[in-house]
């Protein structure tokens, strides 16, 4: 006869401020009717970011890169509230970013009239200030677009949750070196996996594949 385990009852954790906020926004989220389309990146050239501009990382290349596919793409650049698509003539880019009292999108406004040095700046200013609890209301409203990167915690690919009421979010993998062959013959390439997870009510996969297109193009191009 098999004895009975005896298991501790656990410690009940009440959900407060931001985690609660999200917790509320993820299954507002989860409920959209989303698709997902992925491409592979050669970020040779985003990985010169800090040559280029000190201080530059990776991350603020894919930010210029998206605020620049979303004005190529304006149809990605949008909320969706139900009832109706609301389209915005500013990229404003969000930055998923972990913390203590959980996750945080601040947010870079006008994402698309700055250049690799002046997002840098912006990126650390607000990171900063998200790991310390110092961020206001301004800077985390108004997003039109969210970034989720996991590369760096070793993450190869994965699907992100919208963030609601946004239409799309990016996901980026880590960046790995892969034979790649190409019109000048083989060779090893720096590839990352982006996914591009998008609101079927808003999006259909022709305009998310373009998006993709515009932002691979625009991240393969010299900086």
């Amino acid at each position: 006869m098999t004895q009975a385990l005896d298991l501790d009852e656990g410690q009940r954790t009440e959900l407060k401020g931001m985690r609660r906020t999200a917790a509320r926004r993820m299954v507002t989220a989860w409920e959209a009717p989303v698709f997902h389309l992925t491409v592979e990146v050669d970020m040779t050239e985003a990985s010169r970011a800090k040559v280029v501009v000190p201080g530059a990382t990776v991350t603020d290349v894919l930010v210029r890169a998206t605020a620049h596919a979303l004005t190529v793409v304006p149809a990605v650049n949008v909320h969706v509230d139900g009832e109706a698509v609301i389209s915005f003539p500013r990229a404003h880019v969000g930055i998923a970013v972990a913390t203590e009292k959980g996750l945080t999108v601040p947010i870079i406004h006008n994402a698309d009239q700055l250049d690799l040095e002046e997002i840098a700046q912006r990126r650390r200013d607000i990171v900063g200030r998200a790991r310390s609890g110092g961020l206001g209301r301004d800077d985390i409203t108004g997003g039109t677009f969210t970034i989720s990167n996991l590369g760096m915690l070793g993450v190869t690919r994965f699907d992100a949750i919208v963030n609601a009421p946004q239409a799309a979010i990016l996901a980026v993998g880590a960046t790995i070196r892969r034979n790649v062959w190409t019109d000048d013959g083989g060779g090893w390439r720096p590839i990352a996996e982006l996914t591009l997870t998008s609101d079927h009510r808003a999006l259909d996969g022709a305009v998310a594949a373009e998006f993709l297109a515009a932002l691979k193009t625009k991240l393969e191009a010299p900086l």
